[in-house]
C-alpha cells in the first residue's frame, strides 16, 4: 500500500501513528494515515481492521490531602 521510501510502518506496528498523513480533516477532528490507520486529534486511533486504540492517559497529582499526594487519571 504505502509507497513512500523510507516505508511507512504498518498499521499493527507499535509505531503505527507515525506514518504519514495522507488525508486530513481537522475541523472533524481526524486524519486518515498512510497506513490505513484513522488518527483522532485525542490521539486515539481506528485500525483499518476496525479494532480501536484508546488515546493515551495521563497522571495528575493534587496536594489536597493531609495524607499526601493522590494519584488520580484523566483522560488526555
Amino acid at each position: 500500500m504505502c509507497k513512500h521510501q523510507p516505508r511507512c510502518p504498518d498499521a499493527l506496528a507499535s509505531d503505527c501513528k507515525a506514518a504519514r498523513m495522507m488525508v486530513t480533516h481537522p475541523e472533524q477532528g481526524w486524519s486518515l494515515l498512510c497506513n490505513g490507520v484513522v488518527l483522532f486529534e485525542d490521539a486515539g486511533a481506528l485500525l483499518p481492521s476496525g479494532r480501536e486504540v484508546a488515546p493515551p492517559v495521563m497522571a495528575s497529582v493534587t496536594w489536597a490531602t493531609p495524607a499526601g499526594p493522590v494519584l488520580t487519571a484523566i483522560a488526555a
